[in-house]
């Protein structure tokens, strides 16, 4: 169930980081609700997580899918650019992701 709920968190880290660049755009106290309210969720899964999981496992998946992910959603959304370079350094991290659900302790 850990993993579950660490993958709610990753994907609400990901939703986290965009609201605060469409936030940034509304500049409405609304707006800006939005990104707090998401941490808030975010760390609460994060710590969740760390009960039942090494919390340096938890933290490097959530980190690494997390910043794999807002720069795939700024592809796709924002039209931004990565160089093949990043793309390859992007795929590393999540090789090294994998290794370390893959090695993690059960």
């Amino acid at each position: 169930m850990a993993w579950l709920f660490l993958g709610i968190a990753v994907v609400t880290e990901i939703i986290w980081a965009l609201s605060l660049k469409w936030a940034a755009g509304a500049a409405t106290w609304q707006a800006s609700a939005v990104p707090v309210t998401l941490s808030f969720v975010n760390m609460g899964l994060l710590a969740l997580v760390m009960r039942d999981l090494p919390a340096g496992t938890a933290y490097a998946i959530w980190t690494g899918l997390g910043a794999v992910g807002v720069i795939l959603a700024g592809i796709m959304l924002f039209g931004d650019r990565v160089s093949p370079l990043q793309a390859g350094f992007m795929a590393l991290t999540v090789i090294g992701v994998a290794g370390t659900k893959f090695f993690a302790p059960a």
